[in-house]
């Protein structure tokens, strides 16, 4: 979820191409030739230590080239797929979670691929990490534009009958998809097909 602070886009810039990632409990599964993610932001206003981390869909048209870094990440699993998977070009889901309706909004693509997230070295920002250091940086972010509004917005709840459906058939493009699967993750790998029909529901 990024909060206020805002960098500008660099859209030369390419990510490292690492396929064998480690979130020190194991080897997270190789995300392929997939380009597409979900990714979790919060639309609702909401107080921690002062400071509002809502960012909605909305918000991010409103940024300067409708462009933000997606900073203020802390589990490493997400990390990892941030530092070492997005490419520039890749599409994403743009998530509203934590409210009272969370649903898919909008999409998003990756404009910078990552980079250190500057947050993690501001002791004034809710996401400082003391034990982050600026010659070997733990938190890692990317570079997010607005691309478009969904011609409809699709409901968690929705996802989760068609989800269910797809289990009991014991087949379908939502059966295994990691909205569902790995749902604490904040960025979250889809395939192509698990995109695809998601925009068929618009």
């Amino acid at each position: 979820m990024p909060p206020k602070k805002r960098k500008a886009a660099s859209k030369d810039e390419k990510g490292p191409k690492k396929t064998k990632i480690d979130d020190g409990e194991g080897e997270l599964p190789k995300v392929q030739s997939c380009q597409y993610w979900l990714m979790k932001s919060e639309p609702e206003s909401r107080m921690v230590n002062g400071i509002d981390v809502k960012f909605s869909i909305d918000d991010l048209q409103k940024q300067p080239d409708q462009t933000t870094c997606w900073d203020g990440v802390r589990n490493y699993q997400a990390r990892n797929y941030m530092r070492d998977l997005m490419r520039v070009g890749d599409k994403a889901f743009f998530y509203h979670s934590n409210c009272k309706q969370p649903g898919i909004a909008g999409i998003v693509e990756i404009v910078r691929a990552g980079y250190p997230d500057h947050t993690q070295f501001d002791e004034k920002d809710l996401h400082y990490d003391k034990n982050s250091k600026r010659d070997d940086p733990k938190w890692f972010m990317v570079d997010v534009k607005f691309v478009r509004l969904l011609k409809r917005f699709v409901s968690m709840s929705e996802l989760k009958k068609l989800h269910k459906d797809h289990v009991a058939k014991g087949d379908g493009e939502l059966k295994t998809m990691p909205l569902f699967t790995r749902s604490r993750l904040s960025v979250q790998p889809i395939s192509e097909q698990e995109f695809s029909f998601v925009l068929g529901l618009e």
